[in-house]
């Protein structure tokens, strides 16, 4: 008996859902931060958040790990609601400032990678040599393996940037979501970080977030796009934001913008 005609078969999840919000808002003291937010990320996006300066962008990414509690909505991961959801070794994050490190933090790059193995170990579980395995495959993944002995503090910006994502990628995780990750790296490292991005969500068939402010370098790279400011203006395909790209982001800004593309 096929479906739509007294089918009994119950209702199965879309499992290729990832992450869901459903009618998200949330505000910080008196200031609405977000209002009836609609998101949806599937396995093998490569989804970018962009928006102005205080537009709710971090804090949707922090709504969406649980890091906040929204004033009404909620998210569910892998259709389950967030409060219940325990495979946090599933995602991965690198949040901003993530780089923001003291030049004399006494860890070696190789320590850093190896926290990223405490989602799936506990505190207080013992490295075994799959462990140690997965955490040098992190580190040559991002082409750090070559550093690994060195202390996290003698690295430039973006060489700390790819030990955060390394010490990401340790956990093994399904979902990765980076916060403005290319604040305080230069053209050519930033250049190789999104080179980075696309060959983990093209060969690794990793679902990737990111949330930045640049407009250009992110609209050249994700296949879907979110443009928030406090509630969204555009979530879908990227093509179909091209289409419409100056009529959203003259909604989105409240005033006409002009891109300007440049030249790497």
């Amino acid at each position: 008996m096929g479906a739509g005609q007294g089918s009994t078969e119950p209702w199965q999840p879309d499992a290729n859902l990832l992450v869901e919000a459903r009618n998200l808002s949330f505000r910080y003291g008196q200031h609405q931060t977000l209002s009836d937010i609609q998101l949806s990320i599937f396995r093998g996006d490569f989804l970018g958040i962009i928006g102005p300066n205080g537009s709710g962008k971090s804090t949707l990414l922090r709504l969406l790990l649980g890091l906040l509690t929204p004033e009404q909505g909620q998210v569910l991961l892998w259709g389950e609601p967030l409060p219940q959801f325990r495979q946090w070794g599933r995602v991965g994050y690198v949040p901003q400032k993530a780089t923001a490190l003291n030049d004399a933090f006494p860890a070696t790059v190789r320590e850093v990678v190896a926290a990223g193995r405490l989602g799936r170990k506990g505190l207080f579980g013992r490295m075994n040599s799959d462990d140690r395995a997965i955490i040098e495959q992190s580190l040559a993944t991002v082409g750090m393996d070559g550093f690994a002995d060195r202390l996290i503090g003698n690295l430039s910006g973006g060489q700390q940037q790819r030990v955060f994502i390394a010490q990401a990628l340790a956990g093994e995780p399904e979902i990765l979501f980076l916060d403005e990750p290319t604040v305080g790296v230069d053209m050519e490292q930033e250049e190789q970080f999104y080179g980075l991005l696309e060959r983990l969500n093209r060969e690794s068939a990793m679902t990737i977030v990111i949330v930045s402010h640049d407009i250009g370098a992110v609209t050249e790279r994700v296949n879907k796009l979110v443009c928030l400011n406090r509630r969204l203006f555009f979530h879908g395909e990227v093509s179909g934001f091209k289409a419409r790209q100056s009529e959203i982001l003259s909604l989105l800004y409240g005033h006409p913008v002009q891109m300007v593309r440049h030249s790497h």
